[in-house]
């Protein structure tokens, strides 16, 4: 990525005058407030057309699959600042969006650009995919790399996630390559990394998104925004039922402190 001034000072997004605002090239108030939903806002936003009815559904899915996940710890971040700062509801939800990253929120991202690698690699033609699969997982095992959207501590056996979001897909006539090479990685696994390891939420949602015709660029923008929903639905649960500091003090009986103390010191938190 280029560092210093850009060469190019425009933007395609929004502009406004007196009388209008003009967003992707609509007018907000004329074409788009009461005639579209959240989901095609966004992806009009992000790729600067309206989704097809396909589109729709499968962007929906997936906002949808990925916006609640329990006491997550970008959750707990999130309660624990609005607890310790309950006039910033912005800074608690942005407590829970600063983890977003290859553990946490981020692996759709790592995961769709690992499909992108197996495609290239395949070429244009189906039946190279269980090669390609294969070439790409073992290049990342021998850098001791994670194969990322495989594997669930708790799902071992199947994601139920993953079956819905497909068919999905399927149901709005989007699914093509990208979910293709998703299988093909889960079939190859086996043998090349010595186990089997069942496609997660991770790996589904950017192979549907991007069969969909949504930009890789945006895939780690889709947890974000899904998450941001929950994050608010926690935090003003947070007001009326707080759990903030009970995480807080579990955290503190949890951990045991093993450095040094004085004689006859005995910690007891």
């Amino acid at each position: 990525m280029k560092i210093g001034p850009g060469s190019d000072p425009r933007s395609a997004i929004s502009a406004a005058n007196a009388d209008a605002i003009v967003v992707r090239g609509f007018d907000l108030c004329a074409d788009l407030i009461g005639a579209v939903s959240l989901t095609d806002h966004f992806f009009l936003l992000v790729t600067g057309r309206k989704p097809t009815d396909g589109q729709r559904r499968v962007l929906d899915a997936t906002l949808v699959a990925i916006a609640e996940h329990g006491l997550v710890p970008s959750v707990q971040a999130s309660r624990m600042t609005y607890a310790a700062a309950p006039e910033a509801l912005q800074g608690a939800v942005a407590a829970g969006i600063l983890g977003c990253g290859s553990v946490i929120l981020g692996a759709s991202e790592a995961a769709g650009l690992f499909l992108v690698d197996v495609l290239a690699e395949a070429g244009p033609d189906d039946s190279a995919l269980d090669a390609a699969a294969r070439s790409v997982v073992g290049r990342m095992r021998a850098a001791k790399r994670p194969i990322p959207g495989y594997g669930h501590p708790l799902h071992k056996r199947q994601d139920p996630r993953v079956g819905r979001l497909l068919r999905v897909a399927e149901e709005a006539g989007m699914a093509g390559r990208h979910i293709r090479a998703a299988i093909a990685v889960e079939g190859v696994l086996p043998a090349t990394i010595g186990k089997a390891l069942a496609m997660n939420v991770s790996s589904a949602i950017p192979a549907v998104l991007l069969d969909a015709g949504f930009p890789v660029q945006a895939l780690k923008g889709v947890p974000i925004l899904a998450r941001t929903a929950s994050l608010v639905a926690h935090l003003v649960e947070e007001q009326l039922r707080p759990i903030g500091f009970i995480l807080s003090e579990h955290a503190g009986k949890a951990i045991a402190y093993d450095g040094p103390a004085p004689a006859g010191f005995v910690p007891t938190t």
